[in-house]
């Protein structure tokens, strides 16, 4: 049973810089065991300790996020396509500062040094 998974620039370094591998499990706890095998350590960064999977990582099969399939216990098939994904952090002040830049409303100094304070609302 062949999955393709996607690896996001910043876990590539297991991965030897490939962006795609292939892996094999019935579930994707199996198949994260399965591509830490050949992979090592990339099962490391994508689980807890107490075996869930980090809060700053996405996964998604075929497209749909393993948090509403199940999590750890998502059940895979061949020819699925899972997709690993850092979540990117961020939030209204930096929308704000970068839509003030955009207008030229104000300085680009003047909106980092907004952001910095906090002074910046969402239009």
């Amino acid at each position: 049973m062949a999955i393709e998974v996607r690896i996001p620039t910043i876990l590539r370094s297991y991965t030897g810089g490939a962006k795609v591998v292939d892996g094999t499990g019935d579930t994707l706890a199996d198949l994260l065991t399965d591509l830490d095998s050949r992979h090592g350590g990339l099962r490391g960064r994508l689980i807890t300790d107490t075996g869930t999977l980090h809060r700053f990582v996405n996964v998604y099969v075929n497209d749909e996020d393993v948090r509403f399939l199940g999590a750890l216990d998502a059940k895979l098939s061949d020819g699925d396509s899972v997709t690993i994904l850092p979540a990117v952090a961020g939030g209204a002040f930096g929308f704000a500062a970068a839509a003030a830049i955009s207008s030229h409303s104000i300085s680009s100094q003047s909106a980092a040094a907004a952001v910095a304070r906090g002074a910046v609302a969402a239009r």
